[in-house]
């Protein structure tokens, strides 16, 4: 597609879980995963089989619908990133959303994940949040009772990020 042949090769080694309710994204964002060179993508349908997965699979990176039928999105992200198993806290999440309010994207960013999609996506728009993840990488650190990525920048005293 667009891809360089660094980018080609740096998506070829990741693993990737998509984990959305409706058949056809999954399908869509798989085949903008392989038109950029990803080749480890899996798929999940609901939060307790991404649960599953991810605790299995180890996925470099989650792209994590925000509304899923039995376990919302920011209740799976709340799962993972309280801290029970290492492997979990710290895999990379892009939140996948139809919706893009500030309030939204503000508890997805408390709750621990590394970029935000609105659906439908672009090509341009995936391969771009993926590339931020990879190619610059943020540590994990500790924020009350959740495991998130370092803040892009300073914490301020009115900060969102104050753990629930």
């Amino acid at each position: 597609m667009f891809s360089s042949a660094a980018e080609r090769n740096v998506f070829g080694q990741i693993t990737v879980l998509i984990v959305d309710d409706e058949y056809q994204v999954r399908k869509v964002v798989h085949g903008l995963l392989l038109a950029i060179g990803c080749t480890k993508i899996h798929e999940a349908r609901d939060g307790a089989e991404a649960l599953e997965s991810t605790g299995l699979l180890a996925p470099n990176v989650v792209l994590l619908d925000w509304t899923l039928p039995d376990m919302s999105g920011p209740e799976f992200l709340r799962r993972i990133r309280a801290g029970g198993a290492a492997q979990m806290a710290n895999v990379s999440v892009v939140m996948m959303a139809g919706q893009g309010e500030r309030a939204c994207v503000l508890e997805a960013v408390r709750l621990g994940v590394h970029e935000f999609l609105l659906k439908p996506t672009s090509p341009k728009a995936l391969r771009d949040r993926l590339l931020s993840i990879l190619l610059r990488p943020r540590p994990m650190v500790q924020m009350g009772k959740y495991f998130v990525p370092e803040p892009r920048r300073p914490l301020g005293p009115n900060d969102v990020r104050h753990a629930a």
